[in-house]
Protein backbone atom coordinates (compact mmCIF):
# COMPACT_ATOMS: atom_id res chain seq x y z
CA UNK A 1 0.00 0.00 0.00
CA UNK A 2 1.54 3.48 -0.86
CA UNK A 3 1.23 6.38 1.61
CA UNK A 4 -1.48 7.82 -0.33
CA UNK A 5 -3.88 5.24 -0.11
CA UNK A 6 -2.45 4.81 3.66
CA UNK A 7 -2.88 8.48 4.58
CA UNK A 8 -6.49 9.53 6.11
CA UNK A 9 -8.65 12.36 5.86
CA UNK A 10 -10.52 14.13 9.00
CA UNK A 11 -13.69 15.91 8.43
CA UNK A 12 -15.52 17.47 11.31
CA UNK A 13 -19.50 17.14 10.43
CA UNK A 14 -22.29 18.21 13.26
CA UNK A 15 -25.35 15.53 13.71
CA UNK A 16 -27.78 15.77 16.23
CA UNK A 17 -26.08 18.89 17.68
CA UNK A 18 -23.02 17.36 18.07
CA UNK A 19 -19.58 17.08 17.01
CA UNK A 20 -18.76 13.73 14.53
CA UNK A 21 -15.40 13.29 13.15
CA UNK A 22 -15.44 11.28 9.83
CA UNK A 23 -11.73 9.97 9.68
CA UNK A 24 -11.76 8.10 6.07
CA UNK A 25 -8.72 6.82 3.75
CA UNK A 26 -7.82 9.12 0.44
CA UNK A 27 -8.30 6.41 -1.42
CA UNK A 28 -12.07 6.14 0.09
CA UNK A 29 -12.08 9.89 -0.66
CA UNK A 30 -11.45 9.49 -4.47
CA UNK A 31 -13.58 6.22 -4.94
CA UNK A 32 -16.67 8.35 -3.34
CA UNK A 33 -16.26 11.50 -5.28
CA UNK A 34 -16.11 9.08 -8.52
CA UNK A 35 -19.18 7.66 -7.48
CA UNK A 36 -20.70 11.01 -7.07
CA UNK A 37 -19.37 12.32 -10.47
CA UNK A 38 -20.80 8.64 -12.15
CA UNK A 39 -24.25 9.73 -10.37
CA UNK A 40 -23.85 13.18 -11.74
CA UNK A 41 -23.20 11.69 -15.18
CA UNK A 42 -26.24 9.27 -15.65
CA UNK A 43 -28.28 11.92 -13.95
CA UNK A 44 -27.60 14.48 -17.06
CA UNK A 45 -27.46 11.70 -19.86
CA UNK A 46 -31.15 11.00 -18.55
CA UNK A 47 -31.64 14.85 -18.81
CA UNK A 48 -32.32 15.14 -15.38
CA UNK A 49 -32.01 18.56 -13.21
CA UNK A 50 -31.18 17.72 -9.71
CA UNK A 51 -34.80 18.99 -8.59
CA UNK A 52 -36.34 16.23 -11.07
CA UNK A 53 -34.13 13.59 -9.82
CA UNK A 54 -34.37 14.45 -5.94
CA UNK A 55 -38.06 14.67 -6.42
CA UNK A 56 -38.26 11.23 -8.52
CA UNK A 57 -36.53 9.79 -5.53
CA UNK A 58 -37.80 11.17 -3.09
CA UNK A 59 -34.92 12.29 -1.36
CA UNK A 60 -33.90 16.13 -0.33
CA UNK A 61 -32.05 18.36 -2.86
CA UNK A 62 -28.88 18.45 -0.03
CA UNK A 63 -28.78 14.11 -0.20
CA UNK A 64 -28.35 14.24 -4.17
CA UNK A 65 -25.84 17.40 -3.65
CA UNK A 66 -23.94 15.31 -1.21
CA UNK A 67 -24.35 12.34 -3.21
CA UNK A 68 -22.74 13.93 -6.46
CA UNK A 69 -20.48 15.62 -4.78
CA UNK A 70 -18.44 12.32 -2.86
CA UNK A 71 -19.14 13.62 0.67
CA UNK A 72 -19.87 10.35 1.59
CA UNK A 73 -22.75 11.85 4.46
CA UNK A 74 -25.82 9.61 2.12
CA UNK A 75 -27.43 6.83 3.88
CA UNK A 76 -27.31 3.50 1.33
CA UNK A 77 -31.10 3.96 1.07
CA UNK A 78 -30.86 7.08 -0.58
CA UNK A 79 -28.12 5.92 -2.73
CA UNK A 80 -30.26 3.48 -3.99
CA UNK A 81 -33.21 5.43 -4.08
CA UNK A 82 -31.29 7.87 -6.34
CA UNK A 83 -29.92 4.71 -8.39
CA UNK A 84 -33.46 3.28 -8.76
CA UNK A 85 -34.41 6.45 -10.00
CA UNK A 86 -31.75 6.44 -12.73
CA UNK A 87 -32.80 2.94 -13.57
CA UNK A 88 -29.30 1.33 -12.46
CA UNK A 89 -29.69 0.16 -8.72
CA UNK A 90 -29.98 -3.58 -9.88
CA UNK A 91 -26.64 -2.84 -12.30
CA UNK A 92 -24.59 -1.78 -9.19
CA UNK A 93 -26.33 -4.52 -7.24
CA UNK A 94 -25.26 -7.25 -9.36
CA UNK A 95 -21.68 -5.58 -9.95
CA UNK A 96 -21.38 -6.19 -5.93
CA UNK A 97 -22.01 -10.08 -6.55
CA UNK A 98 -18.73 -12.56 -5.94
CA UNK A 99 -19.60 -14.32 -9.04
CA UNK A 100 -18.56 -11.10 -11.23
CA UNK A 101 -15.15 -11.80 -9.49
CA UNK A 102 -12.67 -14.98 -10.35
CA UNK A 103 -10.72 -14.61 -7.34
CA UNK A 104 -14.07 -14.57 -5.38
CA UNK A 105 -15.54 -17.82 -7.77
CA UNK A 106 -12.61 -19.47 -7.50
CA UNK A 107 -12.41 -19.29 -3.51
CA UNK A 108 -16.26 -20.24 -3.21
CA UNK A 109 -15.21 -23.45 -5.19
CA UNK A 110 -12.33 -23.81 -2.68
CA UNK A 111 -15.32 -23.50 0.02
CA UNK A 112 -17.72 -25.75 -1.64
CA UNK A 113 -15.20 -28.03 -2.54
CA UNK A 114 -14.51 -28.71 1.08
CA UNK A 115 -17.99 -29.27 2.26
CA UNK A 116 -18.70 -25.89 3.09
CA UNK A 117 -21.29 -23.47 2.58
CA UNK A 118 -22.38 -20.29 1.51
Amino acid sequence: MNLAEGSHIERNNWQKGRQVVQRRSVKRERELRELGANVRRWRKLNGLSTVALSERAAVTRETLKHLEEGTGAVRIDSLFAVLGALGIADTVARATSPHNSSSARARMDDIIGSGGQL
